[in-house]
């Protein structure tokens, strides 16, 4: 009889809970292997924890060229969430890996904690919450969120969700993306209109690009000071988009008003100056983990293992690299239909 499949789940805090998706691989005859690190991965420690493994649950580890040539074994990249900055998708693609994601299963939630961190920077929370556990007291006027105005800087499933909880604000909302769906716009009240303008006007401007390249410190020392001295920066996308040494340099001398921060360029952000700062909001990239999009994303992940065990195609809806198909390593059914 051959030995079961190996999956191994990678994101810490998966791998030291139950949960009824990682049953359901298991209950399909798969062998669950859980990371022992308590952390992401590293290079060489990857390829290591990747031996006769044939699919990973992903987090942010990095499955770089090397990674994918050295493990042949791995036949699917379950990324539990949708961001792939980590993953050298034309090399899953060069060596028939299929990197298959979890779109649609975080976006509301990652919504949820955009507009959780403009009240928490407009509104002092963290300070306040600091003054009075320290028997202390005193406020002062701050800036709201009612009829602001509100800068999304891409607008696609996140962006829409952000867009959606601002009308209940009776926000003003401007947008500017790289393919704009000028009818989708029209028809929700949206603004497009440049990332400058975007900037100068905004009195939250929050971002929801992907990193790429082109992207990449996107919101620079020039960009960052176009932004009123009044608004606040909100990240929940992913660290790369921004510059920290210029944030933390705009911040200080309080060129713009705060920040509230997810993602950072290295994480977790243990030598960042920006933890010096008392008009910062900072959380440890959790804006996709509420128990919602934990069981949306498990759901995506497992339909696209067992996809592939049964020797077919991850789900078109989620699958990245469609191309790995012609090339894919050994395709045989090997759990039930």
């Amino acid at each position: 009889m051959p030995a079961p499949l190996k999956v191994l789940v990678v994101p810490s805090l998966l791998a030291d809970r139950r949960s009824a998706y990682l049953d359901h691989l298991e209950a399909a005859g798969l062998e669950v292997l859980r990371s022992p690190l308590g952390r992401p991965y590293g290079e060489a420690e990857l390829i290591q924890g990747l031996r006769g493994v044939f699919a990973t649950i992903a987090g942010i580890e990095p499955y770089t060229e090397r990674v994918l040539r050295e493990s042949p074994d791995l036949e699917v990249i379950a990324r539990f969430g949708v961001g792939y900055d980590q993953i050298d998708v034309p090399a899953a693609t060069h060596h028939g890996v299929y990197v298959a994601m979890a779109f649609g299963a975080n976006h509301e939630t990652v919504a949820d904690l955009a507009l959780a961190l403009m009240g928490a920077v407009a509104r002092n929370i963290v300070v306040y919450h600091q003054r009075v556990a320290a028997g202390k007291w005193g406020w002062e006027f701050r800036p709201g969120l009612w009829r602001a105005t509100v800068g999304i800087v891409g607008l696609g499933r996140i962006g829409r969700a952000v867009a959606r909880r601002c009308k209940g604000y009776e926000m003003r909302i401007l947008a500017y993306d790289i393919a704009p769906d000028e009818a989708y716009a029209r028809s929700h009240g949206i603004e497009l209109t440049s990332l400058e303008r975007v900037l100068a006007e905004s009195d939250f401007v929050t971002l929801h690009a992907p990193h790429t390249s082109e992207t990449d410190r996107l919101m620079n020392a020039a960009r960052l000071r176009l932004m009123k001295p009044s608004a606040f920066l909100i990240n929940t996308a992913r660290g790369g988009l921004v510059d920290e040494h210029d944030l933390h340099e705009v911040l200080l001398t309080q060129r713009i008003a705060g920040a509230g921060l997810d993602v950072f360029r290295r994480e977790p952000p243990t030598d960042s100056p920006l933890l010096t700062l008392d008009n910062v909001v900072l959380t440890p990239h959790a804006a996709g983990s509420d128990l919602a999009a934990e069981a949306a994303a498990g759901q995506c992940s497992v339909e696209s293992i067992l996809a592939v065990a049964r020797g077919e195609s991850p789900p078109a809806s989620l699958l990245l690299n469609p191309d790995a198909i012609p090339g894919a390593r050994t395709r045989r059914r090997r759990v039930p239909a």
